[in-house]
């Protein structure tokens, strides 16, 4: 989301500084290319907008583009082209004495306002806040499909741009926290719970720290030989529970963990057979709510520190969903 409106920041600083260097050295007098300037300009801050709304309103676990176009964004685009030329022919009309000059204001003060808005917007949502939003059942019901939520990126530090240096946390990550996290893939190629989850959000809760065995009996957790009791935000199903095919060798077992290929010898087992392995430094587990339906740390390994972009903090949308996380 900060990429976007850093984005459309920089679009609508471009053309007003293009705009201004125009308009002093008068290469804007004739009305067609006063027209195409105002509609070039309604065109820009309508995608512009555009842009933001549909990655708000759609933004998900994945920041992949989704294949194909949909009719909504053909509509869409089509509305923005239409109002664009009407503003060419309405500009060309006007190109002339007081209504000009009063086009020229209001434009060029949208533009300044769009791109400094842009440039503070993406500073506050790089550093202390991301939108997400939620596509998968795997945290019902404490997070449902459709819920937008903002994430709360300061919670653990604030990361310097480009780098993994991160500084003035607020709260150390533990158990029971609800994380926002990069999944951790190696490479685009990499599959994971049947597809490819390279570049992708997710969300999940942290179940264990590092240096803690986890193990999975019949579905339930044990994190260092103990059960861990159910808090009331965990949600079995009445499944048959499975059990391993194979035995490996512990150590054997623990690396293919680490490397994210657990999944490829155990398949869907590991739902309700899971372990023992031990979370290595800097890394977390994470489970799903929705134990029985979640792709989590059983199947693709352990959630590097680095990866962790912040903590789920706030529902915005739905209306009758508002409420803070917990």
């Amino acid at each position: 989301m900060e990429q976007r409106l850093f984005i459309a920041a920089c679009i609508m600083y471009v053309f007003a500084w293009i705009s201004k260097r125009c308009f002093r050295k008068n290469r804007l007098e004739n009305p067609v290319h006063f027209g195409l300037w105002h509609a070039g300009f309604l065109f820009l801050i309508l995608g512009c907008a555009y842009y933001i709304f549909s990655f708000i309103m759609n933004s998900s676990s994945a920041v992949l583009p989704q294949e194909g176009i949909s009719a909504k964004s053909v509509f869409a685009w089509i509305v923005i082209a239409a109002i664009s030329v009407y503003g060419f022919f309405s500009a060309r009309a006007k190109a002339t004495g007081q209504p000009r000059q009063s086009i020229i204001k209001v434009d060029l003060d949208w533009a300044n306002t769009v791109y400094f808005a842009g440039f503070v917007a993406s500073i506050v949502m790089f550093f202390f806040i991301q939108a997400f939003k939620i596509p998968s059942a795997s945290m019902q019901n404490t997070l449902l499909i459709g819920d937008h939520l903002f994430v709360n990126k300061a919670a653990y530090g604030f990361r310097i741009p480009l780098t993994q240096i991160r500084f003035g946390e607020f709260r150390q990550i533990k158990p029971g926290d609800i994380i926002v996290f990069t999944f951790p893939a190696d490479s685009p190629d990499q599959i994971n719970c049947g597809g490819y989850q390279y570049g992708r959000d997710y969300v999940k809760r942290v179940v264990a720290m590092p240096g803690d065995k986890v193990e999975v009996k019949a579905g339930e957790l044990y994190v260092n030989d103990e059960k861990v009791p159910l808090q009331g935000y965990e949600i079995f199903e009445p499944v048959r529970r499975l059990t391993a095919s194979e035995n490996l060798d512990p150590d054997v077992y623990q690396a293919l963990w680490e490397d994210r290929k657990l999944e490829d010898f155990y398949g869907i087992s590991l739902r309700d057979d899971f372990g023992p392995v031990v979370v290595p430094e800097g890394s977390y587990f994470a489970m799903g709510d929705n134990r029985d339906n979640s792709c989590d740390s059983r199947f693709w390994g352990p959630v590097p520190r680095e990866n962790i972009k912040g903590t789920a903090w706030f529902i915005h949308w739905p209306l009758n969903r508002i409420h803070f996380i917990k």
